[in-house]
């Protein structure tokens, strides 16, 4: 049986600072072909070259990654400031309807770093321009020196909700996870339940109340070595079941099968 698809939300990129490309980081395809066992599928996202309306079609799931363009602050009613960095306008474009379109389908995504911060403004919410200039928060940015290890190395713990979706997920309500983000939530949109926290305070984990799907969104890089650590991995293995599920026509929730565990996505068991 041929794998389903995850389409990969890429990021408009120059190379040599010159060459328009739209790229999506190694990792990604990685976690997805080899950890969720599906087809990575980098898409363009772009409405000049793909509509909402045919990614939904033509892929079983998303993944909603990370990148160095934020998004834009009009998209939920602030002014751009130059603390609020760069933006990629065609992202916002196909992104945020499609988390909307999926949150109503019923079909999966994983929303990583930035796509955290997507799913939260596509549903009304508002973000932090720099977390690290509010007071009694840490810079959870990347390190600006150092090798991939390094700039991917664990720094800090995430608080899980006792007995949430993630804490079922995991198996703890503390894991440990990398950072290296500038912006972060402000204020949650609509149905948006934040699970999990940094020790400052910053949201970290969320998921989308009373969806029919699989919403989960994380603000840190769990497509780092996902294979290996045992934080990805989980979180990779139900992304990619709930799309398999989806691809065979049946509904997951709170990112488990419904046949297996019974859990729902606002986190009360009912086995």
């Amino acid at each position: 049986m041929a794998r389903p698809v995850v389409g990969i939300i890429g990021n408009q990129h120059l190379i040599n600072d010159q060459y328009p490309a739209h790229a999506g980081g190694s990792m990604n395809s990685e976690a997805v072909a080899q950890v969720a066992d599906c087809v990575p599928l980098v898409v363009p996202a772009d409405p000049r070259f793909v509509s909402v309306e045919e990614l939904l079609e033509v892929c079983d799931g998303f993944l909603l990654t990370g990148g160095r363009p934020n998004v834009h602050p009009e998209e939920y009613g602030e002014a751009e400031t130059e603390a609020h960095g760069a933006f990629d306008r065609a992202r916002d474009a196909i992104a945020l309807p499609l988390v909307r379109a999926c949150v109503e389908r019923g079909q999966p995504f994983l929303g990583i770093c930035r796509g955290f911060q997507e799913v939260n403004v596509a549903m009304g919410g508002t973000l932090h321009p720099e977390i690290r200039d509010l007071p009694g928060r840490m810079n959870h940015r990347m390190p600006p020196d150092g090798t991939l290890e390094e700039k991917f190395a664990l720094r800090h713990v995430v608080t899980l909700s006792e007995g949430g979706v993630f804490h079922r997920l995991f198996g703890s309500n503390e894991v440990m996870t990398n950072t290296l983000h500038g912006q972060g939530i402000k204020t949650p949109g609509a149905r948006i339940v934040i699970d999990g926290h940094a020790p400052d305070g910053t949201p970290e984990a969320t998921f989308i109340r009373d969806a029919p799907g699989f919403t989960l969104s994380v603000q840190w890089h769990p497509e780092w070595d996902a294979a290996n650590d045992p934080v990805s991995r989980p979180l990779f293995q139900a992304f990619g079941d709930a799309v398999r599920a989806w691809a065979q026509g049946k509904k997951v929730v709170g990112g488990q099968r419904v046949d297996a565990l019974q859990v729902s996505v606002d986190g009360d068991s009912r086995a």
